[in-house]
């Protein structure tokens, strides 16, 4: 059975901007972020994420943690950051649609932390809020039956990834399906599921941008469970990845380096092209700069260039 939710003009406002985006993304320098840029990314993702869930390590300490260099701290927060490096490293190991993918990458997050680690709760589980109840989750020996139809869901080949990703974040918190490492998780397959069909998302931290609105997540969740549909839901979540995309945008444009530029316009394969034929690709150049690429480009041999001033032509 489909989770029910509604598409809003909220909803379909929101899907322009990020296909926009993510085509912008696509047809430029940023679909291969530099090798320095995804670790940056990557320790954003893993520190914000933690960062939900109560872990005290900074972005330094995580960085420390990947080079394999000793930390100070909280061992069990040093366990977290260290299980979920291993995780994140072998995120293209994992199958979106899979739950045995799913169980597998819950044992990795979650060893050492919790004797379940990997299997389903066996006990009935309710998320309090001070002294208030804010949900009760369904009963232990339904969550098998419910996580197997949720992943049949996400096998249904009419609906939108965009979508798909937001529906199985919120139906899994809804289901609770473990004692602990929910929100980890669902924050981990909705990245994995986007990157099915974007794969720039596997290096987007939009978990930065859900910690730095954290009460916006937890009560787009909670009206979203009294609402009975994942529609408010769906709608913060495409808001906080339009956001994040954008965030990608912007600071891309202002670091890329000529190098990448060059690196990147050469996988296009052209095999003579003109200053006009670079500058339509990186449309924010100026002609100086792209002048001044351009013959870095020659002196670093990528190509030779033919001619001079503006009938000037490079080939390869």
């Amino acid at each position: 059975m489909k989770p029910p939710y509604d598409i809003t003009p909220k909803i379909l406002k929101q899907i322009r901007s990020i296909s926009e985006k993510i085509g912008e993304v696509n047809a430029s320098y940023l679909s291969k972020q530099s090798p320095q840029l995804r670790k940056q990314n990557r320790i954003k993702t893993i520190h914000s994420s933690l960062q939900i869930e109560g872990n005290t390590l900074t972005e330094e300490q995580i960085t420390a943690l990947i080079e394999n260099k000793r930390v100070i701290g909280p061992e069990k927060d040093i366990l977290e950051v260290l299980n979920a490096i291993k995780v994140y490293e072998k995120l293209n190991k994992y199958t979106f649609s899979s739950d045995k993918s799913f169980l597998k990458a819950h044992l990795g997050l979650m060893n050492g932390l919790i004797v379940e680690a990997g299997k389903y709760r066996k006990q009935g589980v309710g998320i309090i809020k001070g002294t208030k109840v804010e949900h009760i989750a369904p009963p232990a020996k339904n969550v098998p039956y419910l996580m197997k139809d949720l992943f049949e869901y996400l096998e249904d080949p009419e609906e939108l990834i965009l979508i798909k990703s937001c529906v199985f974040h919120y139906e899994m918190e809804f289901i609770h399906p473990f004692s602990d490492g929910n929100g980890r998780m669902g924050r981990l397959w909705q990245t994995l599921i986007l990157m099915s069909e974007y794969p720039i998302f596997e290096f987007l931290p939009f978990e930065t941008l859900i910690s730095q609105t954290q009460d916006d997540y937890y009560t787009a969740l909670a009206m979203s469970d009294k609402s009975g549909k994942s529609t408010i839901f769906i709608e913060y979540m495409l808001a906080v990845i339009n956001t994040s995309l954008e965030g990608l945008l912007n600071y891309n444009s202002r670091v890329l380096k000529d190098i990448d530029r060059l690196e990147h316009f050469l996988r296009l394969g052209l095999s003579e092209f003109s200053r006009k034929d670079y500058m339509n690709i990186f449309k924010d150049l100026s002609s100086a700069t792209a002048s001044r690429d351009l013959k870095k480009g020659v002196e670093l041999q990528l190509f030779e260039s033919i001619g001079s001033l503006n009938k000037t032509k490079y080939v390869g």
